[in-house]
């Protein structure tokens, strides 16, 4: 699956993925009213409501991005209609070429993480998934096991965007700091996962911490680096190059409610509500610029 995401990136030239994380408060009134209408203020007319809008947005810019991310948590929140709309959001984005990665963090051992590798990478056929790596080879391996036999592939967390992260992953041991340690796992995993040129076996690493991004890059050279953090978290292009190998690939970075909720941003309020899927699209071209400028004057 790493060689179809690198085609994809190549064939659009937007090293960027969308993240359909749809709070119900960036939905549109609009949209809101016709799914409660048909099926009420329910869980069913949340879930109704959340795929009408992921629907919009994909149908606006799935011709200019290569993957979109959706986060679990956001559809778990509306119980099984919720779960439901997310199959239906994956299933779509696939229907449109569009390579899912499955935003899951999930981490355990054994019998249950094998378990959640297939129900989420062979059961609901998402192409990669994110896996909190906190617990060791225990918890990462099984989901290795299925990727080889799926075809798919994997985000290791190793240094989150978050401004607490550091309280655990920055921690010197023996005098090198805990993400770094994490990075070499991850490169020593991805090197019996190969693909064409990059292995399965990525890693994410948040557009927060550029300096590290670049330490990382030269720790995991054949990994595909998630790099969420852009936007609204604080991330430019211009911080993101050292996450970038020489012939600009090896990372693909995130925007989440910077490109699904952009209507409500006044850089695009010119769009209104009711064109958030246009505001959007407008929202993925500011991004491909920012990026392929920075690209190319590093």
């Amino acid at each position: 699956m790493i060689n179809k995401l690198v085609a994809n990136i190549k064939k659009t030239g937007a090293p960027i993925v969308v993240g359909l994380d749809p709070m119900l408060s960036y939905v549109p009134e609009q949209v809101q009213k016709k799914a409660f209408a048909e099926y009420g203020e329910t869980l069913e007319g949340a879930a109704e409501a959340i795929w009408q809008f992921n629907k919009e947005i994909v149908d606006k810019t799935y011709d200019l991005i290569p993957a979109v991310k959706p986060q679990i948590a956001m559809y778990e929140q509306f119980g099984i209609p919720g779960l439901q709309a997310f199959k239906k959001t994956v299933d779509y984005c696939k229907e449109k070429g569009l390579v899912v990665i499955g935003d899951i963090k999930r981490g355990d051992i054994g019998s249950t993480s094998a378990a959640y590798a297939v129900g989420h990478l062979g059961r609901v056929q998402v192409d990669f998934a994110t896996v909190n790596p906190y617990l060791g080879s225990d918890g990462v391996k099984p989901f290795i096991e299925v990727c080889k036999e799926e075809k798919k592939g994997l985000f290791i967390l190793v240094k989150t965007s978050n401004p607490s992260s550091g309280e655990f992953q920055d921690r010197l041991i023996d005098g090198r700091p805990l993400y770094e340690l994490v990075g070499e796992k991850v490169a020593e995993w991805g090197a019996d996962c190969m693909g064409d040129d990059y292995s399965y076996i990525g890693a994410v690493v948040g557009a927060t911490y550029p300096e590290m991004g670049k330490v990382l890059r030269k720790v995991m050279p054949k990994s595909y680096i998630l790099v969420p953090g852009y936007g609204a978290q604080g991330g430019k292009g211009k911080d993101l190059v050292h996450f970038f190998n020489e012939d600009g690939l090896g990372a693909i970075v995130n925007s989440s409610r910077g490109i699904i909720a952009a209507y409500k941003q006044e850089q695009y309020a010119k769009f209104g509500a009711e064109n958030f899927g246009d505001a959007s699209r407008a929202a993925v071209e500011t991004m491909i610029a920012d990026i392929k400028g920075a690209l190319e004057n590093r």
